[in-house]
């Protein structure tokens, strides 16, 4: 796969963030000064492979494919198309793909290795297991073909908004155009491009809907022999597949890397998250009781301390101090300057509760310290007031310091997904720097 230079510097940047991880996550460093708990090592075994294969699959360079759509389709025809022989079986039977097929396509270049997934109808299997098997292959697939044959239904439509979310690179195959009038088809393909998910942002861009016949029907013709009796026979047309095979190799030049990158750091994010949210299940009674803590500190700091800037900064650090514990117990590696970012942002998340909070303390810090400084000059009312003041403030602060950690556990539950070398930032960054008009562009 050939790549622009800033792509193949991200693609190292993808690997150096899989490797941390991993080696992070197989540490026992990771546990901190909390002994390892059986339970969990348990829960999270799974996600500890899924994180591997990430950092694997990123190693092996093998791009994945895979058909969806419903059945009769044509999803196995496409596949046989592109393969140049007819491995799948077809057939006018709906259903004939009962379960996910694999196949490896070597293109004409041979500079690229591709492997091809046939998936079965999404409205052949029923109920949950229909939808596990469609997430899983989503997810393993850096490519997706959406293989319709005419107008958009329903559940087609709501599949595809599903697919739009999980931020998965789309080709929209329009099969069995050897069906259609020539003025149905642009009336449909026009049709196509309309489509909007729900906040009318178009779902496809002309580029992305390539129209094909992956196995025409056969034409009958008569044919006249030399003694004048008619003979008939039957025309098997050649696939109507080229604008799809061109399309994909050049994505796969051009993106090739950054999808594998991208495909790879989004099954490590949704690794790190099940570790991070399963690992915060399990310690939840020790997270409360870390909370608590916290929170009584904050609390008697703010209470005691009779001078107003010294409440905020006192405030502050407690709060910070909070969130490295519960980071800590959650076996999740975080710096100082990360903490101040996510304490950042959870006063932007709680908006005006935590303002108020910090509003409050300012002014009820200063008429603690004007009361302190009253007393000085024994004012027997100054002690009174410094008294209900105090508690007051230590009140407000201790249940600010409450909200800072119980919205901390909701931004953890992410893992460490953010920061420098987190997953988060260098698919960000993989997204930012692609062309306006490549298919990952149309991820944001």
């Amino acid at each position: 796969m050939t790549s622009k230079s800033p792509t193949s510097s991200l693609y190292s940047l993808a690997r150096n963030s899989l490797q941390q991880s991993i080696t992070w996550y197989s540490s026992n460093r990771r546990h901190w000064n909390y002994p390892p708990n059986l339970e969990l090592q348990v829960a999270v075994k799974d996600d500890l492979r899924i994180l591997k294969a990430a950092a694997e699959k990123l190693e092996q360079q093998v791009i994945k494919i895979a058909a969806f759509g419903l059945v009769s389709r044509g999803k196995s025809s496409v596949i046989n198309a592109l393969l140049g022989q007819k491995i799948l079986i077809t057939g006018p039977i709906n259903g004939v793909t009962k379960w996910p097929k694999s196949i490896t396509w070597i293109p004409s270049t041979g500079k690229i290795q591709i492997e091809l997934i046939d998936t079965p109808g999404l409205d052949e299997i029923n109920g949950e297991i229909r939808a596990n098997m469609a997430k899983e292959i989503s997810q393993q697939s850096d490519l997706i073909l959406f293989v319709i044959a005419g107008d958009i239904t329903r559940t087609e439509y709501l599949a595809l908004l599903e697919l739009r979310k999980s931020k998965k690179p789309l080709i929209l195959v329009f099969n069995k155009i050897d069906l259609y009038p020539e003025t149905d088809l642009n009336s449909i393909y026009q049709q196509l491009q309309q489509l909007s998910n729900e906040m009318k942002k178009p779902l496809f861009s002309p580029d992305e809907i390539v129209l094909i016949s992956a196995e025409p029907q056969p034409i009958n013709l008569r044919i006249e022999l030399a003694d004048g009796t008619i003979k008939e026979e039957w025309e098997y047309p050649s696939p109507n597949i080229e604008l799809l095979q061109k399309k994909i190799l050049n994505i796969l030049n051009q993106e090739g890397k950054a999808l594998l990158a991208l495909n790879s750091l989004n099954q490590a994010k949704i690794a790190q998250k099940n570790i991070a949210r399963k690992t915060i299940e399990i310690r939840n009674k020790e997270a409360e009781e870390i909370i608590w803590k916290y929170a009584k500190y904050k609390a008697l700091i703010v209470a005691v301390n009779p001078i107003a800037i010294i409440d905020i900064i006192g405030g502050l650090i407690t709060d910070l101090t909070m969130i490295r514990a519960l980071a800590r117990l959650y076996g999740l590696p975080i710096t100082s300057y990360q903490a101040g970012n996510l304490w950042q942002t959870i006063v932007k998340s709680l908006g005006g509760l935590l303002l108020a909070e910090i509003a409050t303390t300012m002014i009820l810090g200063w008429a603690k310290t004007t009361s302190a400084i009253s007393s000085l000059w024994e004012n027997p009312s100054g002690f009174t007031t410094l008294a209900s003041t105090a508690l007051a403030q230590g009140s407000i602060a201790g249940y600010g310091s409450y909200l800072v950690g119980k919205t901390a556990q909701v931004y953890l539950e992410n893992g460490c997904t953010w920061g420098n070398s987190g997953v988060d930032t260098i698919m960000n960054e993989i997204i930012a720097q692609m062309p306006p008009n490549s298919i990952i562009s149309r991820l944001i």
